[in-house]
C-alpha cells in the first residue's frame, strides 16, 4: 500500500557501541528529538524470541538470578520474556505443546528500546524494537504489537514473536502507557530503561509520580502509607487507555525510524509492510489505531479478543462493576459452580453470603444464584460468558478492573484512589521489588503487592467498595460525570479511514471481554460504515489461554493464540495478492481430550 503525506520519525541516532550478548553499553545514545535509545545484542545462547530459553525453557520453571537483590538487566529481560510467554501461552498439551506448538527457533538479533511520550501526556510509554539478524530488507516487514492487559513491554511477544521473527520481520512492542515501571515509595525508586531500579534523580525513570511531602512540608491530602506502590496504569493521571491508538502508531513510527537509520534510509513507510496485532487490551489498541490511521501507516490489523467499545455498546467499566456485585452470588448454585472452570463446591458458601448481602442492600429481590444470573442476563451477559464466573471471582478480576480503571479514569494518584482502594507492598521482599518490572502483570495483587480498601466491613467485606465503584458509574454528581467523560474518551468510532484489511477473532465463551459487548457490535458498525473487516468467532474458546491446563478447563476449550497466528497468515496472503479477504466464520473446533496434545486439525480451520 502506498502512503502519502506521512511524516515518519526518522531518528538520527548515534548508536551505542557494540555490546556483549544481553548487555548494553554504558553510553546514552541521543536521537534528534533527545530520545535515549538502549541497544542490546542477543546472540550466542541468547535470542529475541525466547531469551535463549527455547521451547523447553519457556515451558519450565522461571529463570533465576545470581543475586535476587541485585539482578542484572540481562537477567531481568530473560525473566520478563519468560513471564510474558507464560502469562499468555499454556505450555500444556491442551495449549498445543507437543502438537501444534512443537518448536520455537532461536532468532538472533538486536533490541532498541526507548521511552516515548505522546502529546499532552505526563508520562512516557515504553517502545521496544526487535530487529532479527535475518531481517528481510528486500521485502521489509514490521509487526506492531501492543501489550495485552496492562503487562510490560514484552506483553505481546507470544502473539507477534513466533509469527514475525522467524520470518525475518521486525517487531515493535509497546506497553501502551501502562506496564510495570512501578514506583516504590518505601525506597523512593522507579525503573530505568534497562529494567533495573533507580532512585529519583539518578536516571530517567519509566514512571515517576509526585513525591510524598516530608515532615517539613505542608502536606496535602491523605496521610501516605510508606509501603505505597504507584502503578502507571492506575496512577499516571494520563488515562492511558484514551491514547491506546496513538501509542500503537507512535510505536510503529519508532520502529520505522530505527529501521531506516539501521539500513541507511532504505526502509520507509512507503516500502515496508506494517501489520498491527494485539490481544485483549492490545487488541483494542490496534483497532483504535486503525481508526486513527488517516495517513495509511498500517497495511493490516489483527485483533484477538479485543477490549473495544463501539458506539452505544456498554464499556468494560460498566459491565465489570455490575459483574463484581452479582457474579459471586451466582456461585451459590452448588450444582453449577462445580462444573465451572476453576469452580468448586467450596465457593458456594461465599456465594450465599453475597446473595444475602445483595438482598439486604436492596440490589436483589431474591437471594439465590438464579436471581443474580437473571440480573446479569438483563444487562446483556450471555450464558457462556457467565459460565466463566468462577474464573473471574477466584482471580479477583472484577475488583481489580474496577479499582484500577476507576483510578485511571478519574486521574487519581496512588494516595487517593477512589473508594478507599490502595496498592501497597508492606511485606514485599527486596527480591520481589527488584523483579516487579519483569514479573508483575501491571495491575492487581502479586509479587508482594496487595490491593486493599479502607471500606471493608462485615462478613462480606469487599461489598462496600464494590458498591462504591458501581455508584461511580450509575450515580450522579461531578465524579460520575468525570468518569463517564473519561470512558467516552476511550470509546471507539467504529469507522476506518482506509482499506487495510482488519481481522477480529473472539472466543464465544469469553467471560472477561464478552464478544456481545465488544467485537460483535464493533464489527457490525464498522461494516455498516463501509470498513474492510472480517470476523471469526470461535466456539469452545474463552479469554485466558494460560488456564487451559487447569481443572475444568483442559479438554473443554481451545487456545486463541493459534487463531491469531493463522489470521496473520491470512492478512499476509491477502496483501501478497494470494487470497481474498477472509470470510466471517463461526468456527467449531474440537478440544483435544485431556492429556493429548492439540493439533492444527483440531482447530476447525
Amino acid at each position: 500500500m502506498m502512503r502519502s503525506n506521512l511524516t515518519v520519525l526518522l531518528f538520527a541516532i548515534p548508536l551505542l557501541a557494540a555490546c556483549s550478548p544481553g548487555e548494553d553499553s554504558a553510553g546514552n545514545g541521543k536521537a534528534a528529538a533527545d530520545l535515549e535509545i538502549r541497544v542490546t545484542e542477543h546472540r550466542d545462547g541468547d535470542d529475541l524470541l525466547t531469551a535463549g530459553l527455547g521451547l523447553d525453557g519457556l515451558a519450565g520453571n522461571a529463570p533465576q538470578t545470581a543475586d535476587p537483590e541485585a539482578p542484572t538487566a540481562a537477567e531481568l529481560r530473560r525473566m520478563a520474556i519468560h513471564k510474558s510467554w507464560t502469562g499468555i501461552q499454556s505450555f500444556t498439551p491442551a495449549g498445543g505443546l507437543g502438537g501444534l506448538l512443537d518448536d520455537l527457533p532461536a532468532v538472533p538479533g538486536r533490541e532498541f528500546q526507548a521511552f516515548v511520550t505522546v502529546a499532552d501526556a505526563n508520562h512516557p510509554v515504553r517502545v521496544l524494537l526487535q530487529l532479527p539478524d535475518a531481517f528481510d530488507s528486500e521485502a521489509p516487514c514490521l509487526v506492531v504489537a501492543p501489550a495485552s492487559g496492562s503487562r510490560g513491554v514484552y506483553g505481546a511477544i507470544a502473539l507477534a514473536g513466533p509469527w514475525a521473527l522467524p520470518a525475518g520481520c521486525a517487531v515493535v512492542y509497546t506497553d501502551k502507557g501502562a506496564g510495570t515501571d512501578f514506583f516504590d515509595y518505601a525506597s523512593e525508586t522507579g525503573v530505568r530503561l534497562d529494567g533495573t531500579r533507580a532512585a529519583r534523580g539518578e536516571a530517567r525513570l519509566g514512571f515517576e509520580p509526585a513525591a510524598i511531602p516530608t515532615g517539613d512540608e505542608e502536606a496535602e491530602g491523605p496521610a501516605p502509607d510508606p509501603a505505597t506502590v504507584a502503578l502507571p496504569h492506575a496512577h499516571s493521571g494520563d488515562n492511558p487507555e484514551a491514547d491506546w491508538g496513538r501509542h500503537v502508531l507512535a510505536a510503529a513510527e519508532f520502529g520505522l525510524g530505527i529501521l531506516s537509520d539501521e539500513l541507511d534510509g532504505e526502509i520507509s513507510a512507503d516500502n515496508t509492510r506494517v501489520i498491527a496485532a494485539g490481544l485483549s487490551n492490545g487488541g483494542g489498541a490496534v483497532l483504535r489505531a486503525a481508526e486513527l490511521d488517516e495517513a495509511g501507516l498500517l497495511d493490516a490489523v489483527v485483533a484477538v479478543s479485543p477490549n473495544v467499545t463501539a458506539p452505544g455498546a456498554p464499556p468494560l467499566y460498566d459491565y465489570a462493576t455490575a459483574a463484581a456485585l452479582y457474579q459471586p452470588c451466582m456461585l451459590a448454585d452448588l450444582e453449577k459452580v462445580g462444573g465451572m472452570p476453576l469452580g468448586n463446591p467450596m465457593l458456594a458458601a461465599m456465594g450465599e453470603v453475597r446473595c444475602a448481602s445483595l438482598v439486604r442492600a436492596g440490589l436483589l429481590e431474591e437471594g439465590h444464584a438464579q436471581a443474580a444470573r437473571a440480573r446479569l442476563n438483563e444487562l446483556g451477559f450471555e450464558d457462556p460468558a457467565l459460565d466463566q464466573a468462577a474464573v473471574n471471582v477466584v482471580l479477583g478480576l472484577w475488583r481489580t478492573v474496577g479499582a484500577s480503571y476507576a483510578s485511571a479514569y478519574l486521574r487519581r494518584g496512588p494516595l487517593d484512589m477512589p473508594c478507599g482502594f490502595a496498592y501497597s507492598a508492606p511485606e514485599a521482599t527486596a527480591a520481589q521489588r527488584h523483579a516487579w518490572w519483569a514479573l508483575h502483570s501491571g495491575v492487581g495483587a502479586g509479587e508482594g503487592i496487595v490491593l486493599t480498601d479502607s471500606l471493608g466491613d462485615g462478613q462480606d467485606a469487599q461489598l462496600p467498595a464494590l458498591r462504591c465503584l458501581r455508584s461511580l458509574w450509575a450515580g450522579k454528581g461531578s465524579e460520575t460525570r468525570q468518569l463517564h467523560e473519561a470512558v467516552e474518551a476511550t470509546r471507539a468510532s467504529a469507522s476506518l479511514p482506509g482499506e487495510a484489511p482488519v481481522m477480529v477473532i473472539h472466543g464465544a465463551d469469553d467471560g472477561l471481554i464478552p464478544a456481545a459487548f465488544s467485537s460483535r457490535p464493533w464489527v457490525e458498525q464498522v461494516r455498516a460504515n463501509g470498513g474492510n473487516v472480517s470476523y471469526w468467532e470461535v466456539k469452545n474458546a474463552q479469554h485466558f489461554d494460560v488456564l487451559l491446563g487447569a481443572p475444568g478447563v483442559a479438554g473443554r476449550y481451545v487456545p486463541l493464540l493459534p487463531y491469531g497466528w493463522r489470521a496473520l497468515d491470512r492478512v499476509r496472503d491477502v496483501l501478497d495478492g494470494n487470497a481474498e479477504a477472509a470470510e466471517d466464520r463461526l468456527i467449531d473446533p474440537e478440544p483435544a481430550p485431556g492429556g493429548e496434545p492439540l493439533e492444527w486439525q483440531d482447530l476447525g480451520l
